[in-house]
């Protein structure tokens, strides 16, 4: 995966966005319906002096379900203690989380889509009677014994809802699902890191970021610190639009906010594969990427501005993929699209 899109790897940066994130619902940016629904429940469990009800968050990568786990613990005075669902292997795993939990702390679960089918159903009475059921010793001698958990809040967050199982959805008190942000309010969330990283920026500048961050915040984040950086070596350190188009270029980051990997996917489905349909599997392979990463985090775009669409027998490229190629239109595209 490319840099623009790939987790930091490197700890000061991963520290600094980290210091990006919001600390309450009014510094966090976009997202209004949420931010209404997830306000009334906050306020409402903070007058009764109780935990908030347990949240479900959903959407692409990189569009603040892990920011919102830390607003939901700030507004509510709390704790968070945050894990993964991979990290999970056990039931005694969670088991030592639970019991390790303080009266209204925020378990913040990542990917819970991928618990464990026996995790997540010690997880159902814990979210529901804040109990634990656990069974001690193997065959004839063995007994259950259950143990009272704090009263927390869970906060799940996943990029496949369609993966939650219908008894673990239906314990969550709100289901909230993250869209993509508009141009307007990743200018906001520019404007407000570049702040906070004590670099100078003009409105034109922030636009231009803004509109190639694919609608996402973490990636809005990471161009600035890039442009930041090319403005520094290359520049007197500001960065107003000319330096912001000028970076963007060097890293490859095109008008419509696609870098190298997205160029790739649509070159090999218009030339290689002739526009399709071409299955995900042989697409992957030809760009040297994960079917999953494909499929998470670079078709969701692509599919959104309208470049690529799936039918039936495969991915096929759309007249608009081959109009930002500067690529001659076959004729029957219009039939690929709607081929059953």
């Amino acid at each position: 995966m490319t840099e623009v899109l790939a987790a930091a790897a490197d700890p000061q940066e991963r520290e600094t966005e980290g210091s990006l994130r919001p600390k309450t619902l009014v510094e966090f940016i976009g997202q209004p319906e949420l931010k209404e629904h997830l306000g009334i429940v906050l306020q409402a469990a903070r007058e009764r002096g109780e935990p908030a009800g347990h949240l479900l968050v959903s959407g692409p990568p990189g569009l603040g379900k892990t920011s919102l786990a830390h607003v939901v613990a700030n507004e509510m005075g709390a704790d968070i203690r945050p894990t993964s669902g991979p990290a999970l292997e056990r039931a005694g795993d969670l088991a030592a989380i639970l019991t390790n939990l303080e009266n209204g702390d925020v378990l913040f679960i990542d990917e819970i889509h991928r618990l464990p089918r026996q995790v997540e159903e010690v997880l159902y009475p814990a979210m529901e009677d804040f109990q634990l059921d656990l069974v001690i010793g193997k065959g004839p001698s063995a007994h259950t014994i259950r143990l009272d958990v704090p009263r927390f809040t869970l906060v799940g967050a996943t990029t496949r809802a369609g993966l939650i199982t219908g008894p673990l959805r239906s314990r969550f008190e709100l289901a909230e699902r993250l869209e993509y942000y508009p141009p307007i309010d990743l200018e906001q969330i520019v404007e407000r890191s570049a702040r906070i990283l004590g670099v100078t920026i003009d409105a034109e500048g922030g636009s231009e970021i803004a509109r190639r961050s694919r609608g996402t915040p973490r990636i809005a984040n990471r161009l600035l610190r890039r442009v930041r950086d090319f403005a520094q070596v290359r520049a007197d350190g500001a960065i107003d639009g000319d330096i912001a188009r000028a970076a963007l270029e060097v890293f490859r980051v095109d008008e419509k906010g696609l870098d190298k990997v997205d160029g790739a996917i649509l070159d090999a489905l218009i030339h290689r594969f002739n526009g399709g349909p071409v299955g995900l599997s042989t697409l992957a392979v030809s760009v040297s990427e994960e079917p999953d990463t494909i499929e998470d985090v670079y078709e969701p775009f692509l599919m959104q501005l309208g470049f690529i669409r799936r039918t039936p027998r495969g991915r096929v490229a759309t007249r608009a993929a081959y109009r930002h190629l500067d690529v001659d239109v076959p004729a029957d595209v219009g039939e690929r699209l709607f081929d059953s």
